[in-house]
């Protein structure tokens, strides 16, 4: 199984000052030192101008004892600040005795940070003085590399970087600045800005774990050195360094670290774009309950280096990121993107016509403006003001002013959010949905490259790495189903094909020839196809024919209405490959068997096993078939014989089998074809050794009822009725649409761009033309996709003399016709060719049935999920409705019988099996009981009673 570590985005180690307000309202400055680890050192300065050292909360000290317990006595503090009398105006009778002397002042500061609740007063020595140096101000107070360049730069020190961790010198320009700050002089720091962040990735995350075992590593050798002196042993160098510290360290990190993750395999586009994430959660980062709205929402810094649209939905949005497309991380940390350079900036290194990575902070302090501006004014740049970027806001400002432009259009768009065409006529809600369900599309059986996109789809399949390439120039010398003989560069090499191989999410990945022998390829030309990739360009969907139209309610509420086409023609067939295995162990009774003499089942499910018990490969199986058959040895007593087997035993001394079959079974709702089986056997090939045996199936999912469909502009659906293309709506020239979508969908969900891609798409068609079109494509001039689209609509109609292809009188549109009439419809309709998507939402993994199953064991009601084979719930909503229509023993029968009546429902079962009539339950569900518990669990007493037909006609009798 791969594994991915995700990047992780945190605040980058240093000082920052803010501003916030006390427990009585009152404004404080506070100044907090982050360590390289994510520990905090807060400096704060109060209303009577005292300075304190804050580690949590509760627990302060003055800042004077603080930078007495680092070595320094009060002449030298007053001597090395700028405001030596701040620092005297609180130095009271207490305090000068606090900080008399060093010894004083560690006791004083080990007392308030170190010491535990009920611990004696410490007495000061030197071993007290290196635990304090040890815990807290090497190990708490450790900048590192990239905090102190970050502290030197903000205070303005010139420390050396090679000494990490706080110093003396640290606190006393770090307690100047808050005063200054105090006083209305500096800047106070935006903690969301990206110039204050920086980037973990897998090397740093590596590194911290890599220091974690050393630890551990350390602890095993002291213990082994102790034990071994205990025992007056001589240890040698085998026995004191094991690598078990470091391998169970890597392995608990890739296996259980919330920042490593199993690859996401459905297609291409995922695993690129998975390794492009960046989060901020995580060890050391936030938590999607506790971050704020500020921290979520996009920041200025964020143009060019993360993407404003690609974020997850749910309770993690903005939390959950992903890298713009050029930016990349630099040796501090953060995150650099591209720009061009216009003028000539000597302090920042900036020269005119140069390309160049810049980081947060250069770029702060700079005019940044639009490509795109440059491109659509017509007159010259020099004579009007440009809206630009400078000091995080957007500003008009002079030419002059302006020194970088960006270089390209959708520079600040992640990898998915780029391959949306016509993205500038397009909410970002719907943006944002798009680019998470192109990560969902499965790869189809014959994919088809998109009419209209980005130009971004060679360079996504290059660079996810499915396609084979070839590194040499060279020649084809064999072609074969599963590898390429190749000779290239002196040497003749064996590039392997990946056939029919199952992904991390049930997928199919495959690799299709792309040359053949005898043929000569340069470097890097493509030699086979990957999943979801034709000609080396990236193919998620289908091009296929959509009218926007209502039809009898079919395509209500984001439903889609599709033709018997797409499936008889296989165009949204995929592959879905599980896996299925099971192990052999050794009992108390004996090693269990791999066999295919499984007694009391029929011969018919067994039908598939070779003489090994294991199903043969090519073989079709369906739900129920036993794939491997696996006998269990157990202790059976003589009582639990059945009688003819106790008479077997007596007579003609048979020994009956005391083995229960425990054969893996293909599930509910599977079936498919055996494409491979592996049978997994541990070094050593002792009998009790378990033993894993593996098989892959693969089945063949045409499009159906409840699957999911979407388009690359948000607009999904679930296909809701397969129609016969002859009642389907054609159009003039006598094609049936393949799809019917609602128009309801466009205008409230502000996606125009689909009508767009639609149109476009017609045309491209009917053209034999793919076009690649950078979003905001209105830079060279306004209303650009509306002129482009009509113009290749005219172009297609004047071409192929199909005038309804573009008709004046409603450009875009089309009058077609019902396919069960003939008549044409009353209004003309959008007709066009869009990309459409397939998504992994497949309804075969999603519908379920329940018979019987589980029952919860407070409420003993059905347990819920199709995982635990639960049951579909009757709410308070559903019973109104039921209610509604009058259907009282419906309601009866769903609130006792199928729910939590547990006497009602043996009943039930009884009555079944015998025949006869079904009697109404007669007392209390499960759940009105456990009302009556909970109540009484808070001291009262709820008496009921129920009145039966019976009691009630007594009592109108008595009554009477």
């Amino acid at each position: 199984i791969y594994r991915i570590v995700i990047n992780q985005i945190v605040q980058s180690p240093g000082i920052y000052y803010r501003k916030a307000l006390d427990h009585n309202g009152i404004s404080v400055y506070i100044g907090s030192i982050i360590s390289d680890w994510g520990g905090r050192l807060d400096l704060e300065i109060d209303r009577k101008e005292r300075i304190w050292a804050r580690v949590s909360r509760k627990q302060k000290i003055s800042i004077l004892v603080l930078l007495s317990a680092m070595g320094l006595n009060l002449r030298e503090i007053l001597e090395n600040v700028s405001y030596p009398e701040i620092f005297l105006s609180f130095l009271n009778d207490k305090e000068k005795k606090k900080i008399g002397s060093k010894e004083n002042a560690i006791l004083e500061f080990y007392q308030e940070f170190a010491c535990v609740g009920g611990d004696p007063v410490p007495v000061f020595s030197e071993s007290l003085y290196n635990e304090l140096q040890n815990k807290f101000f090497q190990q708490r107070c450790e900048l590192g590399r990239i905090g102190r360049r970050n502290m030197n730069q903000r205070l303005n020190l010139d420390i050396p970087h090679t000494n990490t961790f706080l110093l003396p010198r640290d606190i006393l320009a770090a307690a100047d600045h808050l005063i200054g700050m105090k006083f209305g002089m500096g800047k106070l720091d935006d903690m969301n800005d990206l110039k204050n962040k920086r980037i973990r990735s897998v090397g740093d995350l590596l590194q911290d774990q890599f220091g974690l075992a050393l630890i551990r590593l350390e602890n095993v050798v002291r213990g082994t050195i102790s034990g071994a002196i205990k025992h007056k042993l001589i240890p040698t160098p085998q026995n004191l360094v094991l690598p078990t510290p470091l391998t169970t360290t890597y392995e608990s990190f890739f296996g259980l670290h919330p920042l490593s993750q199993v690859l996401d395999q459905t297609n291409p586009l995922t695993q690129i774009v998975q390794g492009r994430k960046l989060s901020c959660l995580g060890p050391g980062g936030l938590t999607g309950r506790t971050a704020s709205f500020r921290i979520r929402d996009i920041h200025p810094s964020h143009y060019g280096r993360i993407c404003p649209v690609d974020t997850s939905e749910g309770m993690n949005v903005g939390l959950i990121a992903a890298f713009a497309i050029h930016a990349r991380v630099d040796q501090w940390g953060s995150i650099e993107t591209p720009f061009y350079g216009i003028h000539d900036i000597e302090r920042l290194q900036i020269q005119k016509g140069q390309l160049l990575y810049l980081s947060p902070s250069r770029d702060e302090y700079v005019g940044v403006t639009f490509e795109s501006l440059l491109t659509v004014n017509t007159s010259s740049p020099e004579e009007q003001n440009l809206p630009a970027r400078y000091r995080q806001e957007f500003l008009n400002l002079a030419w002059e002013r302006v020194h970088i432009r960006n270089i390209f259009p959708c520079q600040f768009f992640s990898l998915g959010t780029a391959l949306i065409p016509f993205i500038e006529h397009n909410d970002g809600n719907r943006a944002l949905m798009s680019s998470t369900m192109q990560r969902q599309a499965v790869p189809l059986l014959r994919s088809e490259r998109c009419i209209v996109g980005t130009g971004l789809e060679r360079q996504v399949a290059l660079d996810s790495g499915v396609l084979a390439i070839a590194e040499y120039e060279g020649k084809i010398i064999s072609t074969d189903t599963d590898k390429i003989l190749f000779s290239g560069n002196e040497d003749t090499l064996s590039i392997p094909l990946i056939k029919y191989q199952r992904s991390n999410k049930n997928t199919c990945m495959h690799q299709k020839l792309q040359v053949r022998r005898g043929q000569c390829i340069k470097k890097g030309q493509i030699l086979a196809d990957g999943a979801a990739t034709v000609g080396g360009e990236l193919a998620l969907g289908k091009n296929v024919l959509v009218a926007y139209m209502p039809w009898e309610g079919y395509n209500f509420e984001d439903a889609v209405l599709i033709s018997e086409r797409l499936v008889y023609e296989d165009i949204y067939t995929s592959f879905d490959i599980r896996k299925y295995e099971i192990q052999t162990h050794m009992t108390s009774q004996g090693p269990e068997r791999i066999t295919n003499e499984i007694p009391h089942l029929e011969v018919y499910l067994l039908r598939n096993l070779d003489k090994n018990g294991i199903v043969m490969l090519g073989s079709w199986v369906e739900t129920g078939d036993i794939l491997v058959g696996k006998l269990t040895p157990q202790m059976v007593k003589e009582s639990s014989y059945a009688p003819e087997d106790r008479l077997l035993r007596t007579i003609l001394g048979i020994q009956v089998s005391t083995s229960k079959e425990t054969c893996l079974k293909l599930p509910i709702g599977r079936r498919g074809r055996v494409i491979d089986v592996r049978w997994i056997q541990k070094k050593g090939g002792s009998s009790s050794n378990s033993e894993t045996i593996r098989v892959y199936i693969l089945q063949k999912r045409e499009i159906k009822v409840g699957d999911k469909v979407a388009g690359r502009h948000g607009n999904k659906g679930i296909v809701s009725k397969i129609l016969p293309r002859q009642d389907m709506p054609y159009l003039q020239d006598g094609n049936p649409v393949d799809m019917v979508f609602n128009p309801l969908g466009v205008p409230s969900r502000m996606n125009v761009g689909q009508i767009f891609e639609c149109s476009l798409g017609l045309a491209g068609g009917l053209l034999d033309r793919h076009y690649r079109i950078a979003p905001f494509d209105e830079r060279s001039e306004p209303e650009a996709s509306r002129k482009l689209v009509f113009s290749e609509l005219y172009e297609a109609s004047r071409q192929t003399a199909n005038p309804w292809v573009f008709e004046p009188e409603f450009p875009g549109k089309s009058r077609i016709f019902d396919g069960r009439t003939g008549d044409p419809f009353e209004q003309p309709v959008i007709i066009g060719k869009p990309y459409i998507l397939k998504l992994i939402h497949q309804v075969d993994d999603k519908i379920h049935g329940r018979s019987s199953g589980h029952y919860a064991l407070v409420t003993q009601q059905p347990l819920r999920g199709r995982a635990k084979r639960g049951g579909q719930r009757v709410g308070e909503m559903e019973v109104w409705a039921l209610e509604g229509f009058g259907v009282a023993h419906i309601l009866q029968e769903m609130l006792t019988y199928k729910s939590d009546h547990i006497r009602a429902r043996r009943k039930v079962l009884g009555t079944t099996l015998i025949g006869g009539t079904i009697l109404n339950p007669g007392d209390a569900p499960e759940s009105f009981r456990l009302l009556v518990r909970e109540l009484r669990s808070l001291a009262l007493e709820l008496n009921h009673f129920l009145v039966s037909e019976k009691n009630f006609q007594i009592n109108k009798k008595e009554a009477s």
